[in-house]
């Protein structure tokens, strides 16, 4: 069985359910396989990005390109 083909079956079944502790469990799991997904999308930056970031960093600092966190909190309350 495919994975369409099971993710259809799943629903079905999903549908039928009466438990509303049963669906919360699912909801759980669900919203937790989320967030693991999400953190796995993260990719990874060679040495040469991460210094090439490091440096564009350092060069905006200098040219006083940024904000200091008093100006980002006040943005957000």
């Amino acid at each position: 069985m495919n994975i369409e083909a099971r993710k259809i079956e799943f629903v079905q079944e999903f549908l039928k359910l009466e438990s509303e502790d049963a669906i919360s469990k699912l909801e759980k799991i669900l919203r937790n396989e989320k967030n693991n997904s999400d953190e796995r999308i993260v990719e990874t930056m060679t040495k040469e990005e991460l210094n090439n970031r490091i440096d564009q960093s350092e060069s905006d600092f200098q040219n006083n390109r940024y904000k200091s966190s008093t100006e980002l909190l006040a943005k957000y309350e």
